[in-house]
């Protein structure tokens, strides 16, 4: 009833930038925390960026001051902005958002189906 879509991965090359978006769409209440995570091969997944519905937002030690996260609430949207890349940056990019639904009032967790963000050097 609720699908994220992600889109925007892509290949750059080192130094280059991308912009990640990601809208959520189907029987939406109200949304509290959208955010991106992101996974290497052989790793775990691990948090980038994160932004709650007062605007507040989190990041990942390793990409601060080069990435930054936003959202368009009228949109049910999220985006991030990544510049600077590095080869470490590559992975797959996964949205996650946490949502209430029409018909019930309790925080669930959603997520997208990731989008491939590779950095060549």
């Amino acid at each position: 009833q609720v699908r994220l879509v992600e889109s925007g991965g892509d290949l750059v090359q080192a130094g280059g930038s991308l912009r990640l978006s990601c809208a959520a769409s189907g029987s939406i209440g109200s949304i509290n925390a959208m955010g991106w995570y992101r996974q290497a091969p052989g790793k775990q997944r691990e948090l980038v960026a994160h932004i709650i519905s007062g605007g507040s937002t989190t990041y990942a030690d390793s990409v601060k001051g080069r990435f930054t996260i936003s959202r368009d609430n009228a949109k049910n949207t999220v985006y991030l902005q990544m510049a600077s890349l590095k080869p470490e940056d590559t992975a797959v990019y996964y949205c996650h958002a946490q949502i209430t639904t029409r018909s019930s009032v309790v925080l669930s967790n959603y997520w997208g189906q990731g989008t491939q963000v590779t950095v060549s050097s």
